[in-house]
């Protein structure tokens, strides 16, 4: 229970500390973000997506900056938990009049977390709930920018209103032939709406930041015509028409630092939930977009997106450690309101984690084991490390974004005891039991929790011939799109990528990823004589980061009709000159980008932005 007055002057100080805390880390956070436009108009590739990484960073460095001063000025371990108590109240007190309420209650959650047991949390020390209301910041007190503008075109004005929206952003760099692009983009939206009928209420409204993403920049927003919404997103890209152009061989004919690239020209008109969810999907980078009332945009983009959980939404656009905080809630209630149990995951078990889930619940868990088979030469760290390379590579749409907890406690009789055999048989570090209130409780002290795909396995004994030739052809596809992004998946079995309920191939296990440029891509030798071509084992040199493509086909062509249908639109993964012209082009500084639409919706054909 919260003490009745607020009578120790230090919980106020502990209050603006944390406060001061989480204000450093906004602050850099969109100093960063806003420094992706002049990236875009300078087409520096490289320094955009060393900042997409860089970014996610800065969260955890600002709460461990949030400890040590808590440590030193208040040696904060000897507070009294009254103090904590009143601490809490000032803090909401002091998020009153704030922009980013619910991220400085998430900042709060992750500073106490590092100081408290976790029988500490709950709602009287961290934030359990949301304390302060994110409705109608913006309306109680505007922000410099509005969070979105509103456009009014007439039928005789159309085209110049979309030409002033786009204007309105105010790129340094020359569009191509903005008029023909807006052109290309009212025609698709007349298609779109069956022609230009306004009724009461025609009007466009688009989001007042950019979103930036690799080598695109979005811009989004919705068509309100009447009663009915229509989303709306319009890529921007660099032309291709100046340096950045391959020539026939794959080899770079430009500087893809952008110091020559060509101008602006709006790529597509994509319209409807379906075509944003895909650009908002979980298997893609975060967006860099300079927002002063996160809430507002992320109330914005819901309404374009109802299917999409606001905790994705707040990931998509880089506030993931919120995200991760809405998920948790989300987590929490789901249990509260269903009753079916844990149970260990549909499909292969691995070899290095331990997946379960719960069947009411669209999400898998997954728990690094405590040992392996002598084949997976690795250590938890090492796993770590590349579950962290994910989170800050360009995941191109093909490798599921993960969400890292620790210390997760759950109900232990919401367990199947086979499942908790398991547990304990491979993941006896990691677990705890305890008790709470006479309740018994499970604690797993670290876990990584994912999107539930249907295994590809799995998939391709199911489904229909159709089916199954549209499922090896993106697993193909979803491989090329993968080594663009400078990523060899390292176990490429089909047990290993999973389908999205959108039918895409995506990749979801992790222990064996490399980048692909410390690869070294060879042919199997010829042998030299008759013993070596009979032999039964491997009879030349293999260094630890050799790969040989040639050699995944027994592993993976093993059905006829799966074989057939590789052969006929994969076979170059498995030449080994396929995967080093790649590496090469890399090395030689090329960004590739794979954007999240159909080339069928581009208004015109640029293929090297696609795998």
């Amino acid at each position: 229970m919260f003490p009745h007055q607020l009578s120790d002057s230090r919980a106020f100080a502990i209050a603006q500390a944390l406060l001061d805390g989480f204000n450093r880390h906004y602050r850099l956070f969109r100093e960063t973000t806003a420094q992706a436009k002049r990236r875009f108009e300078q087409a520096d590739w490289h320094g955009q997506q060393h900042a997409q990484a860089q970014r996610i960073a800065f969260y955890d460095q600002r709460v461990d900056e949030a400890v040590q001063r808590l440590r030193g000025e208040f040696d904060i371990e000897r507070v009294s938990m009254d103090t904590l108590h009143q601490a809490k109240l000032h803090y909401i007190g002091l998020l009153t009049n704030h922009h980013q309420p619910e991220l400085a209650e998430t900042f709060f959650n992750s500073v106490t977390a590092k100081l408290l047991h976790r029988s500490y949390f709950r709602n009287d020390f961290i934030f359990v709930r949301p304390a302060v209301s994110t409705e109608y910041i913006e309306d109680d007190e505007p922000a410099a920018l509005p969070t979105y503008r509103a456009y009014y075109p007439t039928k005789d004005r159309l085209h110049d209103t979309c030409k002033r929206i786009v204007t309105n952003f105010q790129l340094a760099r020359a569009f191509e032939d903005l008029d023909r692009d807006v052109a290309h983009v009212v025609d698709a939206m007349l298609a779109e709406l069956g022609g230009f009928r306004p009724r009461a209420n025609f009007q466009i409204q688009v989001l007042s930041s950019l979103f930036y993403r690799n080598k695109g920049a979005y811009l989004v927003g919705k068509i309100i015509n009447g009663f009915n919404e229509t989303p709306l997103a319009l890529p921007i890209l660099h032309s291709e028409s100046g340096n950045e152009a391959d020539d026939d061989s794959g080899n770079d004919s430009g500087n893809d630092n952008g110091n020559d690239s060509g101008r602006l020209i709006i790529d597509a008109a994509l319209f409807g939930e379906d075509a944003l969810l895909m650009i908002f999907s979980y298997a893609r980078a975060y967006f860099m977009v300079d927002m002063e009332i996160p809430s507002a945009y992320v109330q914005f983009l819901s309404g374009l997106m109802p299917r999409k959980p606001r905790a994705e939404l707040y990931s998509a656009i880089g506030l993931q450690k919120h995200g991760k905080n809405l998920f948790y809630r989300d987590l929490l209630a789901h249990q509260r309101h269903s009753s079916d149990q844990f149970r260990i995951a549909p499909g292969i078990k691995g070899m290095v984690m331990l997946v379960f889930d719960l069947p009411s619940f669209p999400y898998v868990f997954k728990i690094i084991k405590d040992f392996y088979p002598p084949q997976k030469d690795t250590t938890r760290e090492q796993i770590k490390r590349k579950y962290l390379l994910v989170k800050q590579h360009d995941r191109v749409g093909r490798m599921a974004d993960t969400l890292e907890y620790s210390n997760v406690a759950f109900p232990r009789h919401r367990f199947e005891e086979e499942l908790i055999a398991e547990l304990k048989h491979f993941c006896p570090s990691l677990l705890e039991e305890d008790g709470q209130n006479g309740n018994d409780v499970l604690v797993i002290k670290h876990l990584y929790i994912e999107r539930r795909m249907i295994p590809l396995n799995i998939y391709l004994q199911e489904a229909a011939p159709q089916g199954v030739a549209h499922a090896v052809v993106d697993y193909g596809n979803a491989i090329k799109d993968l080594v663009a992004a400078n990523i060899f998946p390292g176990d490429m079995l089909w047990k290993n990528f999973g389908v999205t309920r959108h039918g895409k191939v995506v990749f979801y296990d992790y222990d064996e990823i490399e980048y692909l440029t410390d690869c070294n891509f060879r042919k199997v030798p010829t042998p030299r004589n008759e013993e070596e071509e009979m032999s039964g084992e491997v009879w030349y040199t293999v260094g630890p980061r050799d790969v040989f493509p040639e050699t995944f086909a027994p592993f993976l062509l093993g059905n006829a009709a799966v074989r057939e249908v590789f052969m006929a639109h994969h076979a170059d993964l498995l030449d080994a000159s396929f995967w080093q012209g790649h590496k090469q082009r890399i090395l030689a500084g090329h960004v590739h980008d794979v954007f999240p639409y159909e080339p069928a919706k581009r208004f015109r054909t640029q293929p090297d932005n696609f795998a």
